[in-house]
């Protein structure tokens, strides 16, 4: 019987090749309406749920981003390790989570509560604060920090 010893090289790639409106950037999160401003093109014209990860350093500046997962029409799957993997390499202070609302309602869903509280719980662990989750819909977002539900 044969064993193997399986080995992960991280990787991180330059997005200004993809998103070439954050080509030299250095973005501060001060208020949700920044992660709105900066950050709403990851979800235009989107048909599916979308959920993305802000890296954040110890000033709220935006390191880097992932985009965890592409669910359907109006859910996606989600779990804590997926949103912690790639801030724990990025050696990320802290984040903030966004999700998109293809129906264009902004209100949070009871699995959005849910989720919201298991991440928030799971960063106080680990020693990676959520500062915040958006929703996004349209021209509109919901900031769960806003409405006092983080």
């Amino acid at each position: 019987m044969k064993h193997y010893i399986k080995t992960i090289t991280w990787r991180f790639s330059d997005c200004s090749t993809t998103y070439p409106s954050l080509k030299d950037s250095k973005i501060y999160i001060n208020s949700p309406s920044d992660v709105s401003q900066h950050f709403q093109f990851l979800f235009k014209d989107q048909v599916k749920e979308r959920f993305v990860v802000l890296w954040l350093n110890s000033a709220n500046r935006v390191i880097g981003f992932e985009i965890v997962t592409e669910g359907i029409l109006n859910s996606s799957l989600i779990h804590p390790r997926e949103v912690f993997r790639g801030a724990i390499v990025a050696t990320s202070a802290s984040a903030i989570i966004i999700h998109n609302h293809p129906s264009g309602n902004p209100e949070p869903s009871s699995d959005d509560l849910s989720i919201t509280k298991q991440i928030v719980e799971a960063g106080k662990i680990i020693g990676i604060p959520i500062h915040d989750h958006i929703i996004i819909a349209d021209d509109n977002y919901t900031s769960f920090a806003e409405r006092g539900l983080i």
